[in-house]
């Protein structure tokens, strides 16, 4: 029998917030997938509007579970999903995301099961709240630099997450890089999936809030490499901003590859480095 996957997505107050199209929409498509062997956990935060009987609807017609009770924030939300999850994989998607790809999960699992990898990666399609759709091509050798892939094209094997010990809370915005840093840094198995089946939305949250984001890098770039390079507020400051990162630490980051990517490694953080680099020389001009 096929291993049974977990599809964990949160939700709050998402009829007030105009998302139930979208949700309906995630729903719809995702009871269409070819894989036979699905659970969709919703994990609700204990929403005050007609969302808990929207649920209820999807759930009384045996689309999902759910679950309404006040959390402290989405990884929360996502660590509860993960207790409460029975499958051997597990995916995150919003309540305003979607898998375009019917077919994609029986390709995925099927990869996953053949590499025995620990996670998967795959490029995926991304809605700006500006209006415009562009193609977000995972970047895994600058993963230390900068987010390389978004969480809605990754499948974790949950026994990894558990290991890790979940979804650090206290970073509100980036857990999933911090998590995507912690998995790479132990050297769990990765397999790129080739195929896109995901459409996401930017998360309005960290669009709103950059210095905030920008915090919680530093912060997890201080929490992951502290104890591979001496840190300071200055040079944390670089690499978040320039992705400018001390050779001695790239030396000690790159062993993370397989010694056929060393060359490559060097050459994506020096091309993120640059990039970086020309977009602050440009917003210093203006």
């Amino acid at each position: 029998m096929e291993p049974l996957v977990s599809i964990i997505t949160t939700t709050h107050n998402i009829v007030e917030k105009g998302q139930a199209d979208d949700f309906s929409l995630l729903v719809t498509l995702l009871d269409m997938q070819t894989y036979p062997n699905i659970e969709h956990i919703i994990i609700d935060n204990a929403s005050t509007d007609d969302t808990v009987v929207l649920l209820k609807d999807y759930k009384n017609k045996g689309y999902i579970q759910f679950y309404s009770e006040p959390d402290t924030g989405k990884f929360n939300a996502f660590n509860k999903g993960i207790l409460r999850a029975k499958g051997k994989y597990i995916s995150f998607i919003s309540c305003d995301d979607f898998y375009h790809d019917i077919t994609a999960i029986t390709d995925l699992v099927n990869l996953m099961e053949a590499e025995n990898a620990d996670f998967s990666f795959s490029p995926s399609y991304c809605r700006h709240s500006e209006g415009f759709v562009f193609l977000f091509t995972p970047a895994m050798h600058n993963a230390f630099q900068v987010m390389p892939c978004p969480r809605q094209c990754m499948f974790f094997k949950k026994s990894v997450l558990e290991k890790e010990n979940y979804f650090d809370e206290k970073f509100r915005l980036l857990s999933d890089y911090d998590m995507i840093i912690r998995l790479m840094m132990k050297k769990y198995k990765p397999v790129y999936f080739n195929q896109n089946y995901t459409t996401y939305k930017v998360g309005e949250k960290v669009t709103a809030n950059p210095q905030a984001e920008h915090n919680e890098a530093k912060a997890i770039f201080f929490k992951n490499y502290r104890s591979l390079y001496p840190l300071n507020e200055e040079l944390l400051e670089r690499m978040v901003r320039l992705s400018d990162f001390p050779k001695e630490l790239l030396d000690k980051l790159v062993t993370m590859f397989p010694e056929e990517d060393k060359d490559l490694f060097y050459e994506r953080c020096e091309q993120m480095h640059q990039l970086r680099l020309n977009v602050a020389q440009q917003q210093t001009q203006q």
